[in-house]
């Protein structure tokens, strides 16, 4: 019986060789496999073994009304055990949905129903031989307009992140926080959440000196400048996660992925 939340073990099975033609290729016009550090390089594959798993539960017809977030996220781990190998991956709920959107990451919600014209989202951390991937999607049940929207805006709002925080020559975690806060204020809504992202990298990875230092996150607290490299001289990944909440409506979106400026939308 696979129980998730928790440890399990995903990822060994070669990656689609379709994906990885494609990832070669990319690199290989961007100027050669050399171009990037091997840590760049190690969580973009990551990432993209993430939005293919992501990519199969959908094609699969699994997010569908009737089964409870607890059983869908089982669905989820065996699909990556089964599938993509065996390897840990680390993180709380992976599925909210309907008034669970709302809720923030440290929260522990009931077990809920996924509904008829519900809102749902994943937030899953895998870890694909040794490096992290960090990947949040919103999903829409049916047609209703406001809950399309808001998942349209926080992916739109996104990429406006994404391509802001690659014009920063310094930016301390707590000018990023307020940044994501006053986008989600611009699209209309509220953040969501205690922070807004987090560095990245080989599983585990970095920690601060002090548990209670924030120098990693993405927080209001957080003072120092994240554009500066660790302690040995590299530079550091970062996720920018972004959580809309819409409390008039009982609903929330939520969109999460590594800031790479391959991705910035010109």
């Amino acid at each position: 019986m696979v129980v998730c939340p928790g440890p399990t073990n995903f990822w060994g099975a070669a990656f689609p060789a379709c994906r990885l033609s494609w990832y070669r290729t990319s690199c290989k016009k961007a100027g050669g496999l050399n171009y990037m550090t091997e840590t760049t390089q190690q969580l973009s594959l990551s990432q993209q073994k993430a939005i293919a798993l992501f990519k199969a539960i959908e094609d699969r017809g699994l997010i569908i009304p009737g089964k409870t977030e607890q059983q869908l996220c089982n669905e989820i781990v065996q699909i990556a055990a089964k599938d993509f190998g065996a390897t840990n991956h680390w993180g709380k709920k992976i599925v909210r949905t309907g008034i669970n959107t709302l809720e923030p990451y440290v929260a522990d919600p009931d077990n809920l129903v996924i509904k008829e014209e519900d809102i749902l989202f994943f937030d899953f951390h895998p870890v694909f031989e040794g490096w992290e991937a960090d990947l949040g999607r919103t999903y829409v049940l049916g047609t209703d307009p406001l809950k399309h929207k808001i998942k349209n805006d926080v992916e739109a709002a996104w990429q406006e992140g994404n391509a802001w925080y690659f014009k920063q020559k310094e930016l301390t975690g707590a000018a990023f926080f307020n940044y994501a806060t006053d986008l989600a204020k611009r699209y209309g809504y509220e953040f969501g959440n205690a922070i807004a992202g987090h560095i990245i990298g080989k599983f585990p990875h970095e920690q601060p000196d002090d548990p209670n230092d924030l120098c990693l996150d993405v927080h209001p607290d957080n003072h120092t400048d994240i554009l500066q490299p660790d302690k040995d001289g590299n530079k550091r990944h970062w996720i920018l996660e972004l959580h809309f909440v819409d409390r008039e409506n009982n609903v929330g979106a939520f969109f999460e992925q590594l800031l790479k400026e391959d991705d910035v939308q010109r």
